[in-house]
């Protein structure tokens, strides 16, 4: 069970986490989670480029790690990078030091001021940590000053293109039925995904670029 649309009830519970930008301009944050891998991400790329678009890539360490050459092509389209923890860790279910230490791991590698925590599981004992406790890029020493802290993304639109059981058009429809001015909207590349990605991606920027959005990183 999932919302599509993030309700406001959530955006009161966690007021310090980013839910969606502003609601004045006609600009959409598309975000990807779970990559970088070969081909999913690449098909993702060449998509984005074909619409002079921009995201925001919350990646995960160990795939990094497994798939450089990868991570590096997002990198050099121009993208921004995020944190999305070294082993996909659900937060609810992980003791707060286990998913401080392995967000740092993965932070070596994205040296990104961006996370998001996977399956928006997150407690707030972990938030706390996370917006005031991160590894410096220069060093392994921990900085305690909130300005060096993470800035935790959530989202205002799900696409679904992570459930087996969703049709990809039924995908299209959760972003475009839901989208406005400012959304952060969540699709996955990666395999599980990619029946859905591949279906909703393509038509959903063609769809918001004739209606005059256009698309940036966070």
């Amino acid at each position: 069970m999932y919302l599509i649309k993030s309700p406001l009830l959530l955006k009161w519970y966690y007021p310090s986490l980013l839910w969606n930008k502003s609601r004045t301009e006609k600009v959409i944050y598309l975000t990807f989670d779970d990559g970088p891998i070969p081909n999913v991400t690449d098909f993702v790329l060449k998509t984005l480029k074909a619409f002079n678009a921009k995201a925001t890539f919350f990646c995960i360490g160990d795939n990094i790690v497994k798939h450089p050459e990868v991570f590096e092509r997002v990198k050099n389209d121009g993208h921004a990078i995020g944190n999305h923890t070294f082993n996909h860790l659900k937060g609810w279910k992980t003791d707060d030091e286990t998913y401080l230490e392995n967000t740092l791991k993965c932070q070596k590698l994205t040296q990104t001021n961006l996370f998001r925590p996977p399956y928006g599981r997150i407690k707030k004992s972990q938030i706390r940590s996370l917006k005031s406790e991160v590894r410096s890029p220069e060093s392994d020493s921990r900085l305690q000053t909130t300005d060096s802290g993470l800035n935790i993304v959530m989202w205002d639109v799900l696409s679904g293109d992570f459930d087996i059981n969703l049709a990809p058009e039924k995908c299209y429809q959760n972003v475009v039925k839901h989208t406005e001015n400012g959304s952060i909207i969540v699709f996955h590349d990666s395999l599980k995904a990619f029946d859905r990605l591949s279906y909703a991606l393509p038509r959903a920027l063609a769809y918001f670029t004739e209606k005059g959005f256009t698309f940036s990183t966070l």
